[in-house]
């Protein structure tokens, strides 16, 4: 479950060409379970009318501060009251002008003066117009103050400029919305996580590897900095977009993802290892392309570092987790490999069984423990299984704590 399923969110949209894709935000705040109050100001209706946001949040749009439905129980102050959060997308500069000063002449003004509720800006406009000194000193303002202001995106505007001011991409925002509502229970931690498959070269154009697509490495990162913590991930070749405030280290082979893993090991508070790695690479990898004939090749092989066993001889204190992806025995092989790997916690998964595993949306996990109980998760989105391995990780550290 989404930690923004439940959550009131006000979403306020304001007179800018960007207001047509508080749509898709509006869509991806719905389907995540979020109940979305929409407030228009008048500017606003000029690019996008009522009924379209009515219709895609299901709820009825407040534009008039004077309005007899909603002033007959004070609309702005219950409005203001009921938002577990409120998000301005976009954001003029006239808004944040007005907000910046405390001027309250709208609907939209009122109800972010009074509401006590984390209040998120995103900004979109002329680029020239969001590098005045004035626009700048109002955000920063803002930001002094507690309102949380999500940085413009850079590209081609509407107006034909080029530069930054395009109203910040939909999963940005949502992110930064996950981000806000989630506990901040990480505060202080610093994870480093591992992701996706490394590649072992054969020749200059031919690897070994596996399916390993990284979104379970990406959702734990995703995790760990909407709970507060800071990120390092390290990531072997993907598709996936890296998770925004996020350190991303690009690598290839085990041998790049051992050096990067070593190099922030001693930043580190806690280690996950969620990547793939290859335990073989080939003895001799041949410059060019090895060209095809009619004859069999032998190709040799010889083991690659054993990262997270390096990493538990040099704990120090720190939580570490590993993963085990496997076809058999799931259990025996955990538990074996959490010995020898002097781990706190593994997570172990059939790759074979539906929905789990490599490429899938889904995992099914369990949990190992160092005092050989297990304990089985059922079906369950990634994100939600990194939220319950978090959940998990926090629960360790504290019963460690107490003793």
């Amino acid at each position: 479950m989404s930690v923004i399923s439940g959550k009131k969110i006000i979403l306020g949209v304001t007179g800018g060409i960007a207001a047509y894709k508080s749509c898709e935000l509006i869509r991806s705040l719905v389907k995540e379970g979020a109940s979305v109050q929409v407030i228009m100001t008048q500017n606003a209706m000029e690019f996008v009318t009522p009924l379209t946001l009515q219709t895609l949040s299901g709820n009825r749009v407040a534009t008039k501060t004077f309005d007899l439905g909603w002033e007959s129980e004070i609309g702005h102050i219950s409005l203001a009251d009921s938002a577990d959060l409120v998000v301005v997308a976009p954001a003029t500069a006239s808004f944040i002008g007005k907000i910046a000063s405390g001027i309250a002449d709208t609907l939209l003004t009122n109800v972010i003066l009074a509401t006590l509720s984390p209040v998120i800006l995103c900004p979109a406009m002329n680029v020239n117009m969001y590098k005045n000194q004035i626009v700048q000193e109002n955000l920063e303002r803002l930001g002094n103050r507690g309102f949380i202001i999500v940085e413009p995106s850079e590209g081609s505007l509407a107006c034909g400029w080029e530069g930054k001011g395009r109203l910040p991409e939909i999963p940005d925002i949502v992110h930064e919305i996950e981000k806000t509502l989630s506990p901040k229970d990480y505060r202080g931690e610093r994870v480093l996580v591992t992701a996706g498959a490394t590649r072992e070269f054969i020749d200059s154009v031919r690897f070994i590897s596996n399916p390993s697509s990284g979104k379970m490495g990406y959702s734990l990162a995703k995790e760990g900095l909407m709970r507060g913590a800071e990120v390092v991930l390290v990531t072997g070749k993907t598709n996936l977009a890296p998770p925004c405030g996020a350190k991303v280290i690009d690598v290839v082979s085990a041998g790049d993802m051992y050096e990067s893993v070593m190099e922030y090991l001693d930043w580190s508070t806690i280690v996950i290892k969620a990547a793939a790695v290859g335990d073989y690479t080939p003895s001799e990898k041949i410059n060019g392309k090895i060209k095809k004939d009619e004859n069999s090749r032998i190709l040799n092989l010889k083991r690659t570092k054993d990262i997270l066993k390096a990493v538990g001889e040099k704990k120090n204190g720190r939580m570490v987790v590993g993963f085990a992806a496997e076809t058999d025995d799931l259990i025996e092989h955990a538990k074996d490999k959490l010995k020898r790997k002097n781990a706190d916690l593994f997570i172990a998964n059939d790759v074979s069984l539906p929905g789990a595993g490599f490429e899938t949306e889904t995992n099914i996990v369990h949990f190992v423990y160092r005092d050989g109980k297990t304990e089985e998760l059922p079906r369950a989105a990634k994100s939600e299984i990194a939220r319950k391995i978090f959940d998990k990780i926090l629960e360790l550290k504290t019963s460690s704590a107490r003793l």
